[in-house]
């Protein structure tokens, strides 16, 4: 009798263990929250297909019926993939226009071939033995757009083959703190390495992103991140991308709809160039389909 009540304390124990060892699954439904990435990585053999759409300014200027509210135009557009080539490992290959601008009107890199690589370094416990998720993120963009070199001073003069490149690296900081709640820090940091006149090659940056559970399938999610620049205040024509969006989980795929001023797609673009005003009515309705795949 002894025997056996002294066998169930210790099944009880172990399970209880093992049980307080268990990672936190989701904390985010997809490796995106809108315009910056999220904590996740894909499971190992999985394929990601994606497709993300920024449409054109949805009031002001260039907005309003004129242009069905921004939907004759397009901003920026992503085809790509992700890959998990183990649980804490994906790498990603994705095809963007490029949108950023300058406030003269002078556009950042165009035609952009990104490659993505992200790591997970910590994975939250239901028993609070580790706090947090975190991912290391590292971002490369190429422009393959043609040299233009009758005019020095634009960036697409290409001096040099690395004047193509952008690059960016975040640590991705991310609770769970229920079902229905998470909440993630982004501290990055965005290299260029051909800028305007007086511009700064280098700019560290630090974003939120949240999501809240609303039903079953929908939740809300929204992000916003702050470059630490001098020139990138509203007085210089700069303004902070912030995005909110509604994702939908269907179970075989992620559907997103958002609503941003951030006209482009990728770190290497949004950070150094957003250059359009919520209060302008310079914000855009857009989408974003994720499709997994078995390997």
């Amino acid at each position: 009798m002894l025997k056996n009540i002294l066998s169930l304390l210790l099944l009880t124990g172990l399970s209880f263990v093992l049980y307080g060892q268990e990672k936190i699954s989701q904390t985010f439904k997809d490796t995106r929250v809108i315009n910056s990435h999220s904590v996740e990585t894909l499971p190992k053999r999985k394929l990601d297909v994606r497709i993300s759409h920024r449409f054109g300014d949805f009031a002001g200027d260039n907005g309003g019926y004129k242009t069905f509210f921004g939907l004759e135009n397009a901003t920026d557009i992503l085809f790509g993939v992700d890959y998990g080539v183990t649980d804490r490992f994906t790498v990603g290959l994705h095809r963007t226009k490029g949108a950023g601008s300058m406030p003269d009107g002078s556009s950042g890199l165009r035609q952009l071939l990104n490659g993505v690589g992200k790591f997970r370094l910590l994975h939250q416990t239901n028993d609070n033995r580790v706090p947090v998720s975190m991912t290391l993120v590292g971002v490369v963009s190429l422009s393959t757009a043609e040299k233009i070199d009758d005019n020095p001073d634009i960036i697409r003069s290409f001096p040099k083959f690395a004047h193509r490149m952008a690059t960016h690296t975040e640590l991705l900081i991310a609770r769970k703190f229920s079902d229905a709640f998470a909440l993630q820090l982004i501290p990055g940091f965005t290299q260029r390495n051909l800028v305007p006149f007086e511009d700064e090659n280098g700019i560290f940056s630090l974003g939120l992103a949240t999501r809240v559970q609303l039903t079953k399938v929908m939740a809300l999610v929204a992000d916003v991140t702050f470059p630490f620049s001098e020139r990138r205040t509203t007085e210089n024509g700069f303004y902070t991308p912030l995005g909110v969006g509604l994702e939908f989980d269907t179970g075989g795929h992620v559907f997103q709809f958002n609503v941003t001023n951030a006209t482009a797609l990728m770190e290497t673009d949004y950070i150094p160039y957003t250059t359009s005003d919520w209060g302008a009515g310079q914000f855009r309705l857009g989408f974003t389909i994720s499709r997994l795949f078995n390997l």
